[in-house]
């Protein structure tokens, strides 16, 4: 935040509802009094135009009724409002209203009154153009070098370049590689054409190339625009900044260099003619509008950066001089002259705050009331410390409301598997393509020597595996009694599960004095599952689709040891082959050689 506020030298609220952004706004000498003062001139989405003079009797004065000089509806929204010489065979300025499918120029004249604030202001319609495709922006400027006349160039929403020479339509082309319109400016100096792709790129763009790539000369109007065909449109620069623009501004404070000011969501970069990056400064906030300036004083180009936070911050190249907070959010800003003030600094928020400001260094401070003064009793201070002390050390106990850790656990959960088969099978709902499929009991145990609440029990097994239930919940457990409870196990799934090993998470609260709730707890056991679950023995097999050798510099493990549950006690100790069928699944047959260590 600012430590200075934007001193208000002029302010009005413009209409009621109505909706406004960054190329509604304008300043400039549209009525062609010669008297050097501007005139703010203020289009809206709603269709009215507006043009202001603000003459305040001091500093800080509302809107006066002389101050409007003309407001007018239009049948249109205004997208953008330009001023220029943009009527052929005279150099005054006109000003140019850019509508959604129309361009519109207008002469801006006013007649003295008679009596005092009886001055009249009326618009006459020069010419118009009604455009083929939606309109998005516009520039102009002397294109190709003309002398005395500025041209027209309009970008559609979808990616068009309608050039008009004044009153009559010359060319239209497309921009390739087009999938938004981005801001668009005109370079006097290098007679070209600068915008921001959806690509996150800068391209810069010939005037001739533009004129050339067209055929203008074989098509007529209302044709070109519904076409603009051509040559192969080249860029003669591209820089990719990796964002995309808010607006584009090209300054120039002498005859022999210029920059090409771009403004990104997090980035503000000054590039030269070329396309080379001149600085760039990283913005630590959301930019709204900027406005690049010369200042004659210091020599320097000068930019003003509004931002979402109401600030407008006045940058020197990448240095901050200045910032002032504003009573809205920017979407454009100008700099102006009035009577003896000059840049003074025009502002535009999009719902239509206009407000004409200048810096000051007054600053906007609160200060807080003196408190009332008493004698300082140092016994008292001292013993209202220590109960203070008391207090906060009572309140830092944690014994009351987080259990202390001790070595034995609160509560134990184990888990026992049956070393056999369940008698009567308890799979259901199984997708496996056997005649019978096997299931195991697996008893669940809890312990608790202390009183605990709200426990849920609950098991998983891996995939392709199911239980009968997989959660139990007791709404409280007393201390020193078990709870046990019973689940089965089963193949559920055609395919032989990745692993046997199942794990079971018991949930608890363990009350306190103070945290009656209780403190969550969790305890955990695993279990493994009998192989027997998912295959049975079978004799074994010697012809074999896929077999794999495995050697060892050890003697192999004894079969026995490692599937007990295959082989029955009578048989011999010594097995050196087993075969097993997976029930969900093909045949395996096990071979170990002592001799071969195989």
């Amino acid at each position: 935040m600012s430590l200075f506020k934007a001193r208000d030298w002029w302010s009005t609220t413009l209409g009621e509802n109505e909706e406004y952004d960054q190329g509604c706004l304008s300043v400039a000498d549209v009525d062609n009094s010669g008297s050097g003062q501007d005139k703010i001139i203020v289009g809206s989405y709603s269709g009215f135009l507006r043009i202001i003079s603000p003459h305040p009797a001091k500093a800080g004065d509302g809107v006066q009724a002389e101050d409007l000089l003309l407001e007018v509806q239009l049948r249109d929204p205004v997208l953008q409002v330009e001023v220029g010489k943009f009527v052929s065979g005279t150099e005054l300025l006109h000003l140019a209203v850019l509508h959604p499918k129309k361009l519109c120029v207008y002469s801006v004249s006013g007649t003295l009154g008679n009596v005092e604030h009886g001055n009249q202001y009326q618009i006459k319609l020069m010419y118009e153009h009604n455009l083929q495709r939606t309109a998005c922006n516009m520039t102009h400027g002397p294109f190709g070098g003309v002398k005395g006349r500025d041209l027209i160039c309009i970008q559609s929403m979808d990616g068009m370049l309608m050039f008009f020479e004044q009153e009559s339509y010359a060319f239209g082309r497309y921009l390739p590689g087009f999938l938004l319109p981005g801001p668009l400016r005109y370079s006097p100096k290098t007679d070209s054409f600068v915008t921001v792709s959806s690509c996150r790129q800068v391209e810069s763009y010939k005037y001739q190339v533009l004129a050339v790539a067209t055929d203008a000369d074989t098509k007529k109007e209302i044709e070109q625009q519904k076409i603009g065909s051509g040559k192969k449109l080249l860029a003669d620069w591209i820089l990719n900044i990796g964002e995309q623009a808010l607006d584009i501004s090209i300054v120039s404070f002498n005859h022999t260099a210029f920059s090409i000011f771009v403004l990104g969501e997090r980035n503000f970069f000054c590039l030269k003619e070329n396309g080379q990056i001149r600085f760039m400064k990283k913005l630590e906030y959301s930019p709204s509008c900027f406005l690049p300036y010369c200042s004659v004083s210091e020599g320097t180009i000068n930019s003003l950066v509004g931002n979402h936070n109401n600030m407008l911050l006045v940058y020197q190249d990448m240095t901050l001089r200045w910032a002032a907070q504003l009573p809205h959010i920017p979407v454009a800003v100008k700099v102006a002259n009035f009577q003896d003030m000059k840049g003074i600094i025009v502002t535009l928020s999009d719902c239509g705050h206009l407000q004409c400001s200048y810096f000051g260094t007054d600053p906007s401070l609160f200060q807080a009331p003196k408190v009332e003064s008493r004698d300082i009793n140092y016994e008292e201070l001292d013993t209202e410390m220590k109960e203070l002390q008391r207090i906060i050390k009572e309140a830092t106990k944690t014994q009351d409301i987080l259990p202390k850790i001790e070595k034995e656990d609160d509560l134990t959960l184990s888990a026992n598997v049956s070393p056999v088969l369940d008698a009567v099978s308890q799979a259901v709902d199984s997708a496996v393509e056997s005649e019978a499929v096997p299931s195991v009991t697996v008893k669940f145990s809890i312990r608790t020597r202390l009183h605990v609440q709200k426990t849920v029990l609950a098991i998983s097994v891996p995939p392709f595996l199911a239980l009968t239930q997989d959660q139990f919940i007791f709404h409280s457990i007393e201390p020193g009694v078990a709870k046990s409870v019973s689940v089965s196990v089963f193949l559920k799934g055609n395919c032989p599960p990745s692993d046997l090993e199942g794990s079971a998470v018991v949930s608890y609260n363990t009350p306190t004095e103070l945290n009656p709730e209780g403190v969550p707890r969790v305890a955990q056991c695993k279990f493994r599952l009998p192989l027997r679950l998912v295959c049975l023995p079978v004799p074994p097999s010697k012809a074999a689709n896929h077999k794999l050798t495995i050697d060892t510099n050890k003697p192999p493990v004894n079969l026995v040891n490692l599937f007990p549950d295959f082989i029955e006690r009578g048989d011999d100790d010594q097995v050196s082959v087993l075969g097993f069928q997976l029930l969900a699944g093909q045949k395996v047959t096990l071979l170990a050689s002592k001799t071969s260590r195989k």
